[in-house]
């Protein structure tokens, strides 16, 4: 469709965004196929085209013959205006097809502030807004991701969701819509939901009826119909060496975001980081095979180009057999220029070997995580790192050549205090130090990066509260004051974004009330610093009705039922518990990967286990 207005693509900016027909993008006959699938990122083609989970997902149903799977991403807001100009409705990239003439549309819920894009991508595909007003003539719209563990502020907008690894699920879930149309589509949308509830990990809101209590907390949710189960819990995947994975990915034709070959180690962390949800929902770590990955990384190379292939994973530096693996790679794809990095590195298990053999092709600064400035705050978030992990590996980096690192924290955690925030400056001033009494020079390059807490669902932190929007400008005020140097380089997020992150992170089905009334006032691409609008959100919160300190700042009773109780990741609730009790007196918790049971719950409740090739057993 687009190809009809090439005067618009020569009015926007990054004009490939909206072309399509990149290589290895996968073109099916929509009347050949049974089922056609969106798969969505809200938020631009650069991001989109980033996101590994969508990749897979692509890869998965376009497998199968009788499913055609394609891409979809919010325009850039001069592209918009064209489009609403024109009356151009939202399409799909590899037919450009109308999407509201698709059978689903699938978004991927990374962050909570991709909420208002989701909604003005369904406006620009004239898709109704609310669940309620749809029929049969238009798609179903569901989501996954990590906030489908909380998707409760979104009921109204979504017609079901998938929780956990979905792989399996979304194949079965077009199946279902496969017989569904053949057998005429019987009892309507309703038929088909009830279908959708039975599959293990499908979550469809409308089927749960929630009450409040007169303090505004909710007081139960219920499942309205026989086919809702009590309680929805996350699928995994246990055998990932089985599953599929996208060794022939879409190539853009312009530079994206992460523009490198993605390498999928492991699933799964147990670190056991109480602010990090992550380490929760993605629970048990379950490694890929040595031979699975060398193949993987082949055929990525032989169909991409790519001269940078990135080892990701959420630690990956934990991979039992990472130095085998990095120091095959790089032997093999030395000849073709082809480096190998990681995302980042855990200050305790830094390997200068392993560093020096990942940047043999091409050199950058080396990224750690301390996340608190204190080692009393450390304990507290169970981090497991000391200072004196900080100075071994940063003073190895120097010794072998290094002059830049970064570092990343985050302020606002549980019990923090002003001595923790004047701690990250001290660890920056002694990582400078350090460098100076090893090298004896002064060339040293620190940036730090300073993210605020915001309590997510799931884990130890989920009760929480999140100190106030004013508290956090305190707060980096005084880390900046705290810093006077040139060499060190300070990075904060807008604390009014974490503020509304917070806000959503925890919210409950009202505030889908806030979001339909801050979009409609001109609230999108919320993430993006240049777009957002705290006024807009501020005034949708009066005009509904609502406090944000109720649902971000408030912290929530052990006994309070959540409003994503009804959804779990196979944790123990009092696991959570036990965990924020740990916190508050500072006991840190090992890490079970390869020690004792932190009895989390989630191995007996999915009747799975921890998968490790570095370890004996699975040998």
């Amino acid at each position: 469709m687009i190809n009809r207005y090439p005067d618009i693509l020569r009015q926007v900016l990054k004009p490939a965004r909206y072309t399509g027909n990149e290589l290895n993008s996968v073109i099916k006959d929509p009347s050949q196929v049974k089922v056609n699938f969106a798969l969505a990122m809200p938020d631009v083609y650069e991001v989109g085209m980033s996101n590994l989970g969508l990749k897979i997902l692509y890869e998965a149903l376009n497998r199968q013959p009788d499913i055609a799977a394609e891409r979809v991403y919010a325009p850039w807001v001069d592209m918009e205006a064209a489009m609403r100009e024109r009356k151009i409705p939202l399409f799909a990239l590899e037919s450009s097809r109308p999407i509201k003439e698709l059978d689903l549309l699938g978004f991927t819920l990374q962050y909570e502030l991709s909420y208002t894009n989701i909604l003005n991508m369904l406006d620009l595909s004239g898709i109704p807004l609310l669940t309620s007003d749809r029929d049969l003539s238009h798609p179903f719209v569901v989501a996954g991701g990590p906030c489908a563990y909380n998707p409760e502020p979104m009921a109204e907008f979504l017609d079901f969701l998938i929780l956990g690894e979905a792989e399996e699920t979304i194949v079965e879930v077009s199946q279902a819509v496969a017989a569904w149309k053949e057998a005429g589509r019987p009892d309507g949308r309703q038929g088909l939901l009830k279908m959708a509830a039975l599959i293990p990990s499908v979550y469809v809101p409308s089927f749960y009826r929630v009450t409040y209590k007169t303090d505004g907390t909710v007081q139960q949710v219920t499942p309205t119909c026989p086919e809702a189960s009590p309680v929805i819990y996350k699928r995994i995947i246990e055998d990932l060496d089985q599953v599929a994975f996208p060794t022939k990915p879409v190539l853009p034709y312009l530079e994206i975001v992460h523009d490198r070959i993605m390498l999928e180690l492991f699933r799964g962390c147990t670190r056991g980081c109480r602010f990090c949800q992550a380490g929760i929902i993605y629970r048990p770590v379950r490694e890929r095979r040595l031979e699975t990955l060398l193949k993987q990384a082949q055929e990525l190379v032989d169909h991409t180009g790519y001269n940078e292939m990135s080892l990701v994973s959420l630690s990956s530096a934990d991979y039992s057999r990472l130095r085998e693996l990095v120091s095959a790679l790089s032997e093999r794809y030395k000849d073709q220029h082809v480096s190998v990095s990681l995302p980042s590195l855990r200050i305790d298990s830094f390997c200068i070997q392993l560093a020096q053999e990942l940047q043999k092709v091409r050199k950058s600064g080396l990224t750690f995580a301390p996340e608190a400035g204190t080692q009393r705050l450390r304990d507290v978030i169970n981090k497991g790192v000391t200072e004196q992990n900080l100075e071994d590996a940063v003073g190895a980096a120097f010794r072998a050549g290094w002059s830049a690192v970064k570092l990343y924290f985050m302020i606002g955690l549980p019990t923090e205090t002003d001595e923790d925030i004047q701690g990250i400056a001290e660890l920056a001033y002694s990582v400078k130090k350090l460098y100076m009494q090893i090298t004896g020079r002064r060339d040293i390059k620190i940036t730090i990066s300073v993210a605020s807490f915001v309590p997510k669902p799931h884990t130890p932190f989920q009760w929480y509260g999140q100190i106030s929007l004013a508290e956090m400008e305190r707060r980096q005020k005084l880390l900046r004051s705290s810093i006077r140097d040139r060499s060190i380089t300070l990075n904060w997020h807008d604390a009014p974004v974490s503020m509304i992150e917070g806000v959503f992170s925890r919210g409950d089905r009202r505030l889908g009330n806030v979001i339909l009334t801050a979009w409609r006032n001109g609230a999108k691409f919320d993430g993006w610093s240049e777009h957002y609008k705290h006024d807009v959100w501020e005034q949708a919160f009066r005009e509904v009705g609502l406090d944000p300190a109720f649902y971000a700042s408030r912290n929530r009773e052990l006994n309070e039922v959540l409003p994503w109780d009804h959804l779990s990741a196979g944790e123990d609730k009092d696991f959570l518990i036990r965990e924020y009790h740990c916190a508050l007196s500072a006991e840190c918790t090992p890490d079970c990967r390869r020690g004792s049971c932190s009895a989390c719950g989630v191995c007996p409740t999915l009747g799975t286990k921890i998968v490790d090739w570095g370890n004996a057993e699975h040998e």
